[in-house]
This record gives C-alpha cells, sequence and structure tokens, in this order.
C-alpha cells in the first residue's frame, strides 16, 4: 500500500511539473516524461482493444461476412471517385501517423482518400498450410493466434505493429528469410481492387504479372484487401546458440558460413563495433532443457540486444531455449534499440519490474505526439535506414558504415533472394544470398550530415547491386532509384491497369520531398 502512495504522490508531481514547465517544453526535452506518463498506458489501451477485437471475431466467425461487405464499399469508393472525374490520385485512408514508418507521406492530404477498415485474420487452412488475411493484420494477431494453434509463419517480420499489407506493398524479412527469402516470397495470392473498381486475385499462375508486380509497389497498382499466405508447423522453443566473434572479416566469414547452412532454422547477427560481434544461429525444438529455458520476451527480462552484449562481454558462447513466440518478437519491447534513446534508464531493472508491461509504446503514438522541433532534430541526427547487399558486399558495408556514419548495434539478417520477376532481383539468373544490414540511431561520425552522408549510402548501394528498403528516408533521384530498382514489369502493369491517372509513381510516394 505504502508503495502504491508513493507513486500516485510521485505522479502528481510530475504532472504538476509539466504543466509548469508546458508540454511543449516536456516533449522535447524530457520525452520520457511525457512517453511514460502518457503514452505507455495509451499503448496498453491500445494493444488490449485491437488483441480482444481480433479475438471475438476470429471466434465468432464474423470476419469472412464482414469482409466481401466492406471490399464492395471499397469498389463502390472507387467508382465514385472514377465517376467523380478522376481529379486526383488515389490513396489509403489510414492516417499516415499509424504506419511503423517514421515518416509521415503529405500526399495524404491532396489524394483522394480511400477508406480501407481491413483488420481481421479470415481463415486458417491447415490441410492447405495457408492463412489468409487482411491488410491490416499486423504480425503480433498472427503469432498470437496461428502459434496457439500450432502454426506459424516461415518468415515473422519483428515488430509486433508491422502489418501484412506494409510487408507485401513494401518488403519484410526476418532470421528464417536465408531459406524461405523475404515476406514477399511466402505469399501464394493477393486480391486486389484496380484503378476501375474491379477485384482481381493474382497467383504465380492466375495473373502472374501483377503477382510479381505488387511487393515493393507501395499501393499503387491498386488496393490490397486480402493475402493468402503459407504456413507451417510450429514448435515450442527456439534452441538458440550465441557465439561471439572478432575481427570484422571473422564477422562476415562465420555469418556467411551459418547462413549457407540450410539446418540452421534461423540466422542472425548483431555487431556492436566494426570488429565485434555476436552471431546466433536457431533451431526449432520441442524438448528443452528446463534450467536454460529463457522466456526473454517477459516485461522485467532484460532487452535483448543488451541480454546478447553479455556474451560477447564475458567473451563466451553459449545455449538457450526460447519460447517460439518470445523469440520472434525478441526485439519488439525496445523497439530493438530505439527505446533507449527515448527512455534512457528503460533497460535499467527497476523500470522494467514497475513499468516494463507497458513497453513498448506504439511507433504511431511517438510518431503523432513528436512535434516539428522533434522531427527535425531526428531527421538531422537520427538514422533508421535497412540495406539489403548482397553477402560479397558485406564486409566493405560495415566498414563504410563505421566510416561515415558510425552507429551501433548492426543487425544483420540473411535471405535469399530469388530471381524472379519484379522491383528487386539478383544481378544475374539465380538465386543469390544477401544480407539485411539494419542501422538504427544517432550516428557517431563527426563528419555526418543526413542529406550528404546517406546520398553516399545509396551510391555505395547502387553501384553494389544493392537495395534500399523504402520506408526510409531516400534521397534518390528519380533516374537513381530505378537504377536501383527494376522498373520494366511495374511500368507495364502500370499502363495496363490504367493505374498512371489513378495513383502515384512509387517514387513520388517514397522520396523525401513526399514525406516530412
Amino acid at each position: 500500500m505504502d508503495a502504491v502512495i508513493y507513486l500516485a504522490v510521485l505522479t502528481v508531481l510530475l504532472l504538476f511539473w509539466v504543466r509548469r514547465k508546458g508540454v511543449e517544453y516536456v516533449i522535447i526535452h524530457h520525452r520520457w516524461v511525457f512517453v511514460c506518463l502518457f503514452l505507455l498506458p495509451l499503448s496498453v489501451v491500445f494493444d488490449v482493444y485491437y488483441y480482444l477485437r481480433a479475438w471475438l471475431v476470429f471466434k465468432m466467425c464474423s470476419a469472412p461476412k464482414q469482409h466481401d461487405l466492406r471490399v464492395r464499399d471499397i469498389q463502390r469508393q472507387v467508382r465514385e471517385w472514377k465517376n467523380q472525374g478522376s481529379k486526383t490520385y488515389m490513396c489509403t485512408g489510414r492516417p499516415g501517423w499509424l504506419t511503423v514508418s517514421l515518416r509521415v507521406g503529405k500526399y495524404k492530404k491532396t489524394h483522394k482518400n480511400i477508406m480501407i477498415n481491413l483488420m481481421d485474420i479470415l481463415e486458417v487452412d491447415t490441410k492447405k498450410q495457408v492463412v489468409r488475411v487482411e491488410p491490416l493484420v499486423n504480425m503480433g494477431q498472427v503469432t498470437a493466434l496461428l502459434n496457439s494453434i500450432g502454426w506459424t509463419l516461415p518468415v515473422v517480420p519483428e515488430l509486433d505493429d508491422l502489418t501484412v499489407g506494409g510487408l507485401i506493398m513494401g518488403t519484410g524479412i526476418e532470421s528464417s528469410s536465408h531459406i524461405y527469402g523475404l515476406f514477399q516470397n511466402i505469399c501464394i495470392a493477393y486480391e486486389l481492387v484496380l484503378a476501375d473498381g474491379s477485384l482481381v486475385r493474382c497467383t504465380e499462375k492466375e495473373n502472374p504479372d501483377l503477382f510479381y508486380a505488387v511487393p515493393w509497389s507501395c499501393g499503387t497498382l491498386g488496393f490490397l484487401v486480402a493475402a493468402e499466405i503459407k504456413i507451417i508447423p510450429a514448435k515450442k522453443y527456439v534452441r538458440l546458440q550465441y557465439q561471439p566473434v572478432r575481427n570484422r572479416k571473422m564477422i562476415c566469414e562465420t555469418f556467411s558460413r551459418e547462413s549457407q547452412n540450410k539446418e540452421n532454422h534461423f540466422v542472425e547477427g548483431l555487431v556492436y563495433s566494426q570488429d565485434e560481434a555476436v552471431i546466433m544461429t536457431g533451431v526449432l525444438t520441442d524438448v528443452a532443457e528446463p534450467e536454460k529455458v529463457n522466456r526473454i520476451g517477459c516485461y522485467y527480462k532484460p532487452w535483448f540486444f543488451k541480454h546478447v552484449e553479455k556474451y560477447l562481454q564475458e567473451n563466451h558462447s553459449g545455449v538457450e531455449y526460447i519460447p517460439l513466440r518470445h523469440y520472434y518478437h525478441r526485439h519488439t519491447r525496445s523497439i530493438f534499440w530505439e527505446l533507449q534513446d527515448i527512455i534512457p534508464f528503460g533497460n535499467n531493472p527497476l523500470f522494467r519490474y514497475v513499468f516494463g508491461w507497458m513497453v513498448p509504446p506504439k511507433i504511431s503514438l511517438l510518431k503523432l505526439t513528436q512535434g516539428e522541433t522533434i522531427r527535425k532534430l531526428y531527421e538531422q541526427h537520427h538514422v533508421v535506414q535497412d540495406m539489403l547487399v548482397p553477402m560479397k558486399s558485406l564486409e566493405k558495408l560495415i566498414h563504410f558504415l563505421h566510416s561515415e556514419i558510425n552507429v551501433y548495434p548492426l543487425w544483420l539478417c540473411p535471405f535469399s533472394l530469388p530471381s524472379l520477376p519484379g522491383m528487386v532481383h539478383p544481378k544475374g539468373d539465380e538465386a543469390e544470398l544477401y544480407a539485411d544490414v539494419g542501422a538504427y540511431g544517432e550516428p557517431k561520425a563527426k563528419q555526418f550530415v543526413a542529406k550528404s552522408s546517406t546520398r553516399q549510402l545509396e551510391k555505395f548501394l547502387r553501384d553494389t547491386h544493392s537495395f534500399q528498403m523504402l520506408y526510409a528516408d531516400c534521397y534518390l533521384t528519380r533516374e537513381e532509384f530505378w537504377e536501383m530498382f527494376d522498373g520494366a514489369l511495374y511500368r507495364k502493369l502500370r499502363g495496363q491497369l490504367n493505374a498512371k491517372d489513378a495513383f502515384p509513381e512509387v517514387y513520388d510516394k517514397i522520396c523525401k520531398a513526399a514525406r516530412h
């Protein structure tokens, strides 16, 4: 009881201080206060509401019936836009602050907003090993349902709030991607409402050009209304082995070797300096050694990247058994390592035990409340980039990032890139092993300047036949963008589907000028 009274008094004093200093001052200079007092509780309310809603909808089997009605309403909106003269481009009506990207699209204010309220899991077919979902279903929903009935997605991108639509129209990756490829490679069918209001389904055999053109198109060919995704049997645990590695060359060689070993169900690397890393390999299993089970997803546990760093500091390898869903969302609580910049004491044991159950704050709420001053500070002094590079260029990229940006940790995730039609494919005619290098945080390089440093990075990527994820800040010119990405099939479909007058080109949605 005394503890409750103490916390209540402390809260009242903090609120009085906020009132005296002003909300804007606190948000800019002491953002953790605002996040802890307001955004964390609000994030919990959001999570509870959406979890209960998804559970009730699926249990009552109402989603498939409502789905058809909602799709017809989307078709109606598109036809109304057409009948009114097609005066502006169309885009989804989902507010920009709700997306996981750190930037908000300016185009939402000038384009015709089509309301798309599709956020349910429609069907799980264990015989065909397929789940059919709507585009706003997120990874937290999918794993909660599928894991509870003994199934999972072959590729589960990390953060809970990543949506199926975003992962298809953009891209998605996880530590199983060296076997299964990118998120788009586990999808077997898409359903879209096109510019004329028609509903079309596409697969590898049915409308194959559209099927291969949809990924990376950012909603500029049509509105995604459903997707069918492969599922596989799940197991209870991931047997995770931690291996500290020193020397940049050895890091890349070890990571490449483990990525080529298909007996590893999961491969991941965390690079803590240009010559220090921990390479992790995981295998699915139903049997665990009880004393080695680590429920890393529990709110009171250390943040995963800090937990991994201990193996490097103590210079020893180790093995743990992590429950499957805990493994899938191991970086969620700390938003990889971004939360340490927002709540510097967030990994402190006292904070974890008292407030950890509310972590993390919703990225969408962080964006909604950041204000113009914080937005500009983040733009100039913060990096959030994912770079997809051929494995043979990984060592060069780590050296480049250290010299020009110097932000750590770096996230390493391998993936197989098949030689298929579309915007992203290897240079040759065969599948090639690539690595996703994630750089998130405040650069320490003295010469770092957001625009010029990112431009140098983009040149490095073009020169090595690499790709930049489209959620991040992009300073490419239009010509440079289409040098990086293959636009042949995309432009062909834009013409065939009369999408040129209905949707902006993908470049005009993702370039720096289109976002703030």
